[in-house]
């Protein structure tokens, strides 16, 4: 009797996990492409946890890191279709989908992630964007800070440095800057990265520091290239049908975990794990070139100043506002940068 007793209380015991989860008025479902051991992983958590914190347990969050509810191309479709309830995924993941948001990825926009996040929460704010994201519920949007170039075997001084090597790019925006370069842009996920440096399917990539220390890449590249060559743009989204099933008190918590405030959150820890990956570069005896002026670079502007034109015609042949975003764009760079 007492070994079937203690037998009942383990099992009980085993299932409270579960009952706690299913005391919560809506369990949210969040996925991400991050490493569960990154600092972003950490810093969606923190939402999480407060989210839980101030709906006294109502609202309860489950994260999927590292792409195993949904492979981080389909993440916002995941969500719109509710395979998942909240994702943080790029915007160009899905190419010509966000096409005014991604204005923000052109040369020279931000020197870190809190002023790159200040910049497109404000456009999103300020309706210029917004309306590309009508089929989710936008949480926040941000940045990453200066996207530059790391390589394997070759240092990167000049724009012809770059001919003939096959260099990850992360969105489209980003491909055209790559090619106008000289560089062969391949197109892929930050997960998928380590492995092709590794077997040498591509020559080094174009990320932020965070993104080299997230997937471990100094462990793969040896030269970096400090230019600043892009400003990579994410949203944090929820699905809108759950969002419409909350009660107003519960919508109220989710829109006060909303917006710039987690836009800026989300920017410090990038800014934050930044210095990590570029100090991890530096003990480990890299060589790092630092551009003088960045994407000003008399070296570099004129081709880059070209991709942004081409972008832009290339959007306003489309019917787009294009060049109001990017006057506006421009100008909040200037103001959130003070």
């Amino acid at each position: 009797m007492k070994k079937l007793t203690a037998i009942a209380a383990t099992a009980a015991m085993s299932l409270l996990p579960l009952a706690t989860a299913q005391a919560a008025d809506f369990n949210l479902r969040f996925a991400h492409f991050w490493p569960a051991t990154s600092g972003l992983h950490a810093a969606f958590e923190s939402w999480g946890t407060s989210l839980e914190e101030a709906s006294d347990g109502r609202i309860a969050v489950e994260f999927y890191p590292s792409q195993t509810l949904t492979k981080a191309p389909q993440s916002y479709d995941a969500v719109k279709n509710r395979i998942a309830d909240v994702t943080a995924t790029v915007q160009g993941y899905s190419a010509n989908r966000f096409p005014l948001t991604q204005v923000v990825e052109l040369p020279g926009m931000a020197k870190t992630a809190a002023q790159g996040s200040c910049v497109i929460q404000s456009l999103y704010d300020e309706g210029l964007i917004s309306g590309e994201y009508d089929d989710t519920h936008v949480l926040y949007v941000f940045t990453h800070g200066p996207g530059d170039i790391h390589t394997r075997e070759k240092a990167i001084h000049k724009p012809e440095d770059l001919a003939g090597l096959k260099i990850r790019r992360p969105t489209t925006v980003v491909a055209e800057l790559l090619e106008g370069l000289g560089a062969q842009p391949v197109g892929m996920p930050a997960p998928e990265t380590y492995p092709s440096l590794q077997r040498g399917v591509i020559d080094g990539v174009s990320m932020p520091w965070e993104g080299i220390k997230a997937f471990r890449l100094n462990e793969e590249t040896n030269y970096h290239t400090e230019i600043g060559l892009y400003t990579l743009s994410f949203v944090v989204t929820l699905n809108k049908g759950v969002y419409d099933e909350m009660p107003d008190d519960l919508k109220k918590i989710v829109d006060e975990h909303s917006g710039q405030v987690w836009s800026q959150k989300m920017a410090a820890a990038f800014d934050d794990q930044d210095r990590q990956g570029r100090e991890e570069a530096v003990a480990a005896g890299h060589t790092i070139i630092t551009l003088e002026g960045g994407a000003g670079n008399p070296d570099w502007k004129p081709v880059l100043d070209a991709a942004t034109e081409k972008y832009l015609s290339g959007l306003e042949e489309r019917g787009l506002p294009a060049r109001d975003v990017y006057a506006r764009a421009t100008e909040l760079s200037k103001s959130c940068g003070s």
